[in-house]
């Protein structure tokens, strides 16, 4: 063993430099080795840090090169297991727009019929987030369909169907193997680490020790229990893979056959990384870009564990090798590319997407109809935005908070609409059943016309009454209405009975007629008090028959006017009286109410047009020039000004009149 050996095989150090000029993240190792007079150093690979990207979920892992002891080494560049997980979450994420929940269970069933791995965890959360969608969304509608048969809220509960239950099982499931996998694949690393620590331990006894016959083949056998161990944790695989390469260095360098071992050797690669070049090329026609990429990284893989090839080969097979290896990567890259164009694409309709939903975050509406509008409005925003691709990684979270942020928004104030809405209705609720109790009460009332303007009054009320709960609308109206039919049918029941009694209605009210008529044809003590009192008892009488209803009113009416007409009464007095005749005649009316106050709001109006237009005939008179027709405009306008005073005097007595009543 030479001098060099000897202190290399102290530490079994190496150098890590990084290479100038080389393609991406690469490590070169440059290994100090021994070289006699007539020796050429051989090229080594250095094998990349091997890295189960779908178990570590790391960002980046860095790729390795051939290490050359001569400035002409070529490095080889080739993908790590982490980039070939990086190509698979990277790749085009699966349309799941349209797809129902069973379509998604079945789905998702198909993707773990195959068994459980770490490249499923990202198209997995895909499926269950598209699922997770589609049952909010059911919630949602069921809660719009509780609220709208008339429920409360916070009574609302949801639960899922069999296929919801069926799903999450799946999915649990899924997530308990994949965390086992993962926490299995550390342990493995581990034991691989002590393993390849016990391999170099054994392949430094080797080396250190004397040289037999069986050296050759304990090393080889090294060589391929080094090669069948997998992976080990990443902050030792670069030092124990270069440790490894040293101490193989170290024991060539002892051997006295090893140049013709050694172009025996290179010659046997040479033809392994022909193969392995003309298995690249051939990927060029695989049109499944993910399984090209996957091959592509086994050859890189053995193709880098080979060993060196005679130095005037190296660079050429290292081209062609590299060429093939381009090819896949430019359909990688062109693929991504159109990815990002698509992406983009999508990026650009999502926030025209936000900036239409902008106004519903802030909508508010009084009436249920134009909420209803509203959502069936906002609910076609969300199925656009449903059939919308991926967006780029780094604006989804917040596109997708500023969307669903006005979208929960909208539907927030709509629940606080509904809910001051339930109150609302609860206390018409209250109103109607106090009506529902008055209509009972009155429902067995045999005086009825008394009753009968008594429930017109409540019907009346019933319609001003505001929305009521849904669920109790119906069930409300139907008491309320039968308690009014109950009586009206009664009464109708009684009509036989009551015939007899209009009949004798119709006679005492003939009865008052040719009294007031006799008074009159005798034509002495007619007062306004005798006739008052006779149109009083002419209206206490009831009902007439409905066919002689008109025919007495006018009878009735022509008496009173030939009474008035032989009564000795001033002009103003006959108004007053005329007035009050004419008001003892509404107060009988159901709604005399209303009609007395339409008739004193009439009353009213009259006096305020009739004070502006004096007003502005005042006005006028200031314009006036000091002539003979200025002259008897004026006297025009003073006597319009007169009456119309006069007027306004008369009006104010009728209001004083209309508030006895």
């Amino acid at each position: 063993m030479t001098k060099k050996s000897k202190e290399l095989s102290e530490e079994d150090k190496v150098t890590e430099t990084p290479k100038k000029g080389t393609k991406g993240k690469k490590i070169v190792v440059e290994q100090t080795q021994v070289e006699d007079a007539t020796e050429e150093a051989a090229p080594q690979e250095v094998a990349t840090v091997s890295v189960e990207g779908a178990v570590q979920d790391e960002p980046e892992v860095a790729q390795a090169e051939i290490a050359q002891v001569d400035s002409n080494s070529v490095p080889l560049e080739i993908i790590s297991e982490s980039e070939e997980s990086t190509v698979e979450e990277d790749q085009a994420p699966i349309d799941l727009s349209g797809l129902s929940k069973v379509e998604l269970l079945d789905l998702l069933k198909e993707k773990l019929a195959h068994g459980v791995s770490a490249k499923l965890d990202k198209v997995v959360h895909e499926i269950k987030a598209a699922f997770e969608e589609l049952f909010v969304k059911e919630r949602e509608e069921a809660l719009q369909q509780f609220l709208g048969d008339g429920g409360v809220a916070d009574d609302f509960s949801f639960r899922g169907t069999e296929v919801d239950k069926e799903f999450n099982s799946l999915f649990n499931d899924f997530r308990h193997q994949l965390g086992s996998l993962r926490k299995e694949a550390e342990r493995q690393k581990e034991k691989n680490l002590q393993a390849k620590t016990e391999l170099l331990n054994k392949l430094r006894d080797l080396v250190d020790g004397e040289e037999t016959t069986l050296s050759m083949a304990a090393v080889k056998a090294i060589q391929e229990t080094w090669k069948t161990i997998g992976p080990v944790p990443l902050a030792q695989s670069k030092n124990l893979w270069a440790s490894f390469n040293a101490l193989m260095d170290r024991f060539y360098d002892n051997r006295s056959i090893y140049f013709e071992l050694k172009e025996l050797d290179r010659k046997k690669n040479l033809e392994s990384k022909l193969e392995l070049c003309e298995k690249a090329e051939a990927l060029k026609s695989v049109e499944d870009l993910k399984d090209a990429i996957r091959m592509l990284n086994e050859l890189h893989e053995e193709f880098k564990h080979l060993g060196p090839v005679p130095r005037e080969e190296q660079e050429q097979v290292w081209v062609r090798f590299k060429a093939a290896s381009d090819v896949i990567y430019d359909r990688r890259k062109e693929f991504f590319d159109g990815q990002k164009d698509v992406i983009k694409k999508n990026l650009v309709e999502k926030e025209a997407l936000i900036v239409s939903l902008a106004p519903f975050g802030e909508y508010k509406a009084d009436r249920i109809k134009d909420w209803n509008t509203k959502t069936k409005e906002i609910l076609e925003i969300q199925k656009a935005w449903e059939t919308i691709g991926a967006i780029p990684k780094e604006s989804g979270k917040d596109i997708n908070k500023a969307f669903w942020t006005l979208f929960k928004q909208f539907f927030h104030n709509k629940n606080l609409f509904f809910k001051e809405l339930d109150e609302v209705r609860a206390a018409n609720m209250k109103k109607a059943e106090e009506l529902i109790k008055q209509a009972e009460e009155l429902q067995e009332n045999t005086n009825w016309q008394v009753t009968a303007n008594q429930l017109v009054k409540l019907q009346q009320e019933w319609k001003k009454l505001g929305p009521t709960p849904e669920k109790n609308r119906d069930s409300l109206y139907k008491k309320f209405k039968e308690a009014c039919d109950r009586f009206f049918e009664s009464r109708r029941n009684s009509t036989k009975d009551s015939n007899t009694e209009f009949d004798a209605n119709l006679t005492k009210k003939q009865e008052i007629i040719a009294q007031i008529l006799e008074l009159t044809k005798k034509g002495e003590g007619l007062d306004e008090s005798q006739l008052s009192s006779l149109v009083s008892e002419f209206n206490a009488i009831g009902f007439v028959p409905r066919k002689n209803i008109k025919e007495i009113q006018a009878k009735f009416k022509a008496a009173v006017d030939a009474y008035l007409g032989k009564l000795d009464s001033k002009g103003g007095d006959k108004d007053d009286f005329l007035f009050r005749l004419n008001l003892n005649r509404l107060q009988a009316d159901p709604n005399s109410v209303k009609t007395l106050n339409k008739k004193e709001h009439g009353i009213r109006k009259q006096i305020t047009d009739l004070e502006n237009s004096i007003t502005l005939w005042r006005n006028n008179l200031d314009f006036f020039a000091a002539s003979k027709t200025a002259d008897k405009l004026r006297e025009q306008f003073d006597v319009k000004i007169q009456k119309a005073e006069e007027e306004i005097d008369k009006l104010k007595k009728k209001l004083t009149i209309l508030k006895e009543f």
